[in-house]
């Protein structure tokens, strides 16, 4: 089958979402929607489009394996997607975006607060255009409270919500002190959780007619994310702190150093912490008081682990990981960004897909992990260049002759 023929089969492929965020979390909830079947028109700005398209190198190779102009991080949150060049700072470009919206299941955006209200495309001049619109507001600290006018990034978010408190070494060992997560997660949690709300409101519309405004905010979001560190917090009164690669509430679950490198150990009962005492030739550990039940070992950490790694130094890793599979004891490589993509199972899963894109080339995208039976997440193509889809959505969302669309090409609208 190609990429087309099932998309009727898509459970969003009656659905059609404006796109008018732009980097990360916006584009990633639109991504994900185009992934399970909607049409997404993602509107940029004429001549330099979403941010993200200047953010490389790295860019895509072309066929011929010289970059092109697409960076690799505007691929991996817009595929599957239609690009229109529209200029909304123009009564013209205000038109098109206004006649889209009302033709539209779905709108998305990350302006500041009030930015769009200026050229009346926000979600109260465009509900009695579209009643039945689901409008998605995604900023950094919501559309009310104290800071409401402030904008928001990720590193800030981040350092703001608590993330990076709990990230990184303590403060007494080498390398101690805060640290942000190795990817945009603030971004990527809020565009999750956008997702989430869209097809909830969708649902909703099913039932009623009515459409809705979310209100979705970064520093929301990364806060609620706390979640298990948040509850210790409440059980407590005492905020947690980093503890590096150990685990706040179960123990051993951590990293091990290994004859020539690291390993993961990850234990979450006392029968696979018997296996584990086993394996590593210290069965006698899990008959020891101070290690008899995970409150024991969460009180005993430091002993615990001074057994573990000399045990567990007087082997390769591969050795202990194939060894620790067979008794049933969860442990895992440390792999990079390469070795996770060439893990067999991660192979099987079919992670990796290579998507056609404009330019000729074969693009690859760290694919979608929703598995459904009955609706699977089908790919149209990579991420589109800039204005790629603008004659297309034009004529065929709004039905516009192309002498009109000439117009509003010279006109500079488009």
């Amino acid at each position: 089958a190609g990429y087309e023929s099932a998309a009727m089969t898509a459970p969003l492929a009656h659905i059609r979402v404006l796109d008018m965020s732009r980097v990360l979390a916006g584009p990633w909830a639109a991504q994900t929607l185009a992934d399970l079947g909607a049409e997404v028109v993602k509107v940029e700005r004429p001549g330099a489009g979403d941010d993200t398209r200047q953010w490389g190198p790295p860019f895509l190779p072309g066929p011929d394996g010289a970059a092109t102009a697409e960076s690799a991080y505007f691929l991996a949150a817009n595929r599957g997607k239609k690009s229109i060049t529209l200029d909304i700072a123009g009564d013209r470009g205000r038109e098109v975006a206004r006649a889209l919206a009302a033709r539209s299941d779905v709108l998305i955006e990350n302006f500041k607060v009030g930015g769009l209200a200026r050229r009346g495309l926000d979600y109260e001049s465009l509900r009695p255009l579209n009643p039945g619109l689901v409008y998605c507001s995604i900023t950094g600290f919501g559309q009310t409270g104290p800071y409401a006018a402030r904008g928001g990034y990720d590193f800030m978010i981040q350092a703001m919500g608590g993330l990076m408190s709990l990230t990184g070494e303590r403060d007494d060992r080498p390398g101690g002190g805060p640290q942000k997560a190795g990817l945009a997660v603030s971004d990527l949690f809020c565009g999750m959780y956008a997702t989430v709300a869209v097809l909830a409101a969708l649902a909703h519309r099913d039932r009623t007619g009515e459409g809705q405004h979310i209100d979705l905010a970064l520093l929301d979001s990364t806060v609620a994310m706390l979640s298990t560190m948040a509850s210790n917090y409440f059980a407590t009164g005492a905020a947690p702190g980093r503890m590096g690669n150990a685990h706040p509430n179960v123990a051993p679950y951590q990293l091990y150093p290994t004859a020539d490198g690291h390993i993961v150990v990850a234990v979450g009962n006392d029968g696979q912490f018997a296996r584990l005492c086993a394996a590593v030739g210290r069965p006698e550990l899990a008959d020891d008081p101070r290690f008899a039940g995970n409150s024991a070992r969460l009180a005993h950490r430091e002993e615990l682990n001074a057994a573990l790694e000399a045990a567990l130094a007087a082997r390769p890793g591969a050795d202990w990981l194939a060894l620790l599979a067979e008794r049933g004891v969860p442990a895992a490589p440390v792999n990079d960004v390469a070795q996770a993509f060439a893990d067999p199972q991660v192979r099987h899963r079919g992670v990796k897909v290579e998507l056609p894109h404009a330019s000729g080339a074969a693009a690859a995208h760290a694919g979608s992990p929703l598995r459904l039976s009955r609706t699977p997440v089908r790919y149209t193509a990579s991420a589109p260049t800039l204005g790629q889809h603008t004659d297309e959505v034009l004529r065929e969302v709004l039905g516009l002759p192309p002498g009109e669309i000439a117009a509003l090409r010279a006109a500079g609208a488009v």
